[in-house]
């Protein structure tokens, strides 16, 4: 599986961006697309994902609830996360990632995820 994400960039406090992530290769019936974020000096920590297991499931970190939203295009193999009301404490090096045949209690974990993109750059100013 390779990852392509893509829409980064520099936004005020209070924009929007939407990252998208381009996925390609085969997958199993059973996995999510994460997106995860890592600032300077910080850990990698998990920001929203969507599983697919029969239907499908959008998970969030807590922080981010009601302001972000993951959604897909199962057409374009895309997976996107629109990102509103953002603050300088987003700002970050943005990954998508795969994880196969994962379970719910897996999802928000890094260690869960096998393939990962090359990272996208959000910058909030204040």
């Amino acid at each position: 599986v390779q990852l392509q994400a893509s829409g980064g960039g520099l936004v005020q406090a209070g924009g929007s961006l939407r990252l998208s992530c381009a996925a390609s290769g085969r997958t199993s019936s059973n996995y999510a697309i994460g997106w995860f974020r890592q600032a300077p000096g910080k850990e990698r920590e998990f920001v929203a994902a969507i599983r697919w297991s029969g239907g499908s499931t959008v998970y969030y970190e807590e922080s981010v609830k009601g302001r972000f939203t993951v959604s897909s295009d199962k057409a374009k193999d895309t997976v996107y996360l629109q990102m509103n009301s953002l603050t300088p404490e987003d700002t970050a090096l943005y990954y998508c990632a795969v994880a196969m045949r994962v379970i719910t209690s897996g999802v928000r974990k890094v260690g869960s995820y096998g393939y990962w993109g090359q990272g996208t750059l959000v910058t909030v100013s204040s």
